[in-house]
C-alpha cells in the first residue's frame, strides 16, 4: 500500500493534483477539509464532536482529527493506498498520524511537496477568488495570511518527513499535465 502526504501551500494545485493521482492510480483521497464538511451532515456521535469544535470556530483537535482519519481509512483498506490532503499540518499532527498508520501496519511513503513561490501563488489564489467567488480568495491580506500560516507552520514537515528519507520535492509551476508527470515520476518511484 503506498500512502503520500500530498502537501503544498494554498494555490499550489493540491486538489487538482490529487484528482489526478486518484483517478490514475486508484488511491483514496483524504481530504480532511471535505471529510469535516461531510461529517456536519452527519449525525454519528464522532461527527458531533467534531461540530462542537467547528460550530465555535475552534479547529478540530489533532486526537479528534486523527479519530476521524481513522475511521476513513477504515472504511477504504481495500484502496491500494491513500492521498492525505490537507493532513498532516503540523509536525505533532504527522507524528500523530505515523503512530497511527503504525498500528495498522502501514506506513506514510512519500510526501509530495508541490513547491511554488509565493508571488506566483498570490496570483493564482487571487485568480481562483475571481472565478470561484470565494471570499476567502479575493482579500489580498487574508490570502498573504493564510500563505505566512503555511510558511510558518506546515512548511517544517519538509525536514520531518525529510529525516526519514520521505520528502519529495516537486516543482510545481507550469503546465498542467507537466506537473502531474513529474508527480507521476514520484509516485512509480515508490512501486
Amino acid at each position: 500500500m503506498i500512502n503520500i502526504v500530498l502537501s503544498g501551500p494554498p494555490g499550489a494545485g493540491k486538489g487538482t493534483q490529487a484528482t489526478k493521482l486518484v483517478d490514475k492510480y486508484g488511491f483514496k483521497q483524504l481530504s480532511t477539509g471535505d471529510i469535516f464538511r461531510a461529517i456536519k451532515k452527519s449525525d454519528s456521535p464522532l461527527a458531533k464532536e467534531v461540530i462542537s469544535y467547528m460550530d465555535k470556530g475552534m479547529l478540530v483537535p489533532d486526537e479528534l482529527t486523527i479519530r476521524v482519519l481513522e475511521a476513513e481509512v477504515n472504511m477504504y483498506m481495500n484502496q491500494v493506498g491513500f492521498i492525505f490532503d490537507g493532513f498532516p499540518r503540523t509536525i505533532a499532527q504527522a507524528e500523530a498520524l505515523d503512530k497511527f498508520l503504525a498500528g495498522k501496519g502501514m506506513i506514510v511513503s512519500a510526501m509530495l511537496a508541490l513547491e511554488v513561490n509565493d508571488e506566483e501563488l498570490k496570483k493564482r489564489i487571487l485568480l481562483r477568488g475571481k472565478d470561484s467567488g470565494r471570499a476567502d480568495d479575493q482579500d489580498p491580506q487574508i490570502v498573504e495570511k493564510r500563505i505566512t500560516e503555511y510558511n510558518t507552520k506546515t512548511a517544517p514537515l519538509r525536514d520531518y518527513y525529510a529525516a526519514q528519507g520521505k520528502y519529495r520535492s516537486v516543482y510545481g509551476i507550469g503546465d498542467i499535465e507537466e506537473i502531474f508527470a513529474k508527480l507521476c515520476k514520484e509516485v512509480d518511484d515508490l512501486r
